[in-house]
């Protein structure tokens, strides 16, 4: 594939739907993560979201999880169905930052405009944006700063942000964003290493999800 032909998915291919079934007493939580890309052929998100699968959160949460690829369009597409067919309580996605060097990150919203980098297909969205005339971000529900006080992972430092990075982390998470009506989370996660390994982070995960989900007011048993 030539690298350097921009290609572009074409929005319109996706119909917007209406979320006002979010209101819905659903007990599923979804968590994603990302395929392999770049020298990161073992991505640390997916393996992370693995061990968390193994651990669950809890006997009153039906825990789904997914691997999603390091691509705009199909990664949007896997989105849309969760939100459509599963109707989550709430979506989690993991991504791996490999800047995080060690840390583990919160990330509060999601931008719309400013994809300019080509995903592991040569693909680019249409307009450098997310969602044509969509709003420029959009906010968890999940009080981010809140959570960055009240949950503690011995080993490494938990931080809070605002920007995930306008690369496909960013992108999926205002997606999930846009179609579950806020009630989505993103979290990054630092590459696997002797010290971060994909057990430590697959713990670190289901404490921090708890905590998330002591905001939607489930108590997990």
């Amino acid at each position: 594939m030539n690298y350097n032909t921009v290609r572009t998915e074409r929005q319109q291919d996706f119909t917007f739907w209406s979320t006002d079934f979010m209101d819905s007493n659903s007990s599923t939580v979804v968590v994603t993560g990302f395929g392999p890309f770049r020298q990161y052929l073992v991505n640390s998100s997916w393996e992370a979201v693995k061990e968390l699968s193994k651990r669950g959160l809890g006997s009153n949460i039906d825990l789904r999880i997914m691997q999603l690829p390091v691509a705009y369009r199909k990664a949007k597409e896997q989105v849309f169905k969760i939100w459509t067919t599963l109707q989550p309580l709430l979506a989690v996605h993991v991504g791996l930052s490999s800047a995080a060097k060690g840390l583990i990150i919160l990330e509060q919203c999601g931008k719309n405009k400013g994809y300019q980098e080509m995903d592991a297909c040569g693909f680019l969205p249409e307009g450098a944006c997310c969602v044509l005339d969509g709003p420029e971000k959009i906010e968890s529900t999940i009080n981010m700063k809140t959570l960055w006080k009240s949950v503690s992972v011995e080993g490494t430092d938990i931080i809070f942000s605002r920007d995930a990075g306008r690369y496909i982390c960013d992108y999926t998470y205002y997606a999930s964003l846009y179609y579950g009506n806020g009630r989505a989370a993103f979290i990054h996660v630092p590459p696997l290493s002797p010290s971060v390994t994909a057990d430590f982070l697959g713990k670190a995960l289901q404490s921090i999800i708890l905590e998330m989900l002591k905001q939607c007011g489930e108590e997990t048993e």
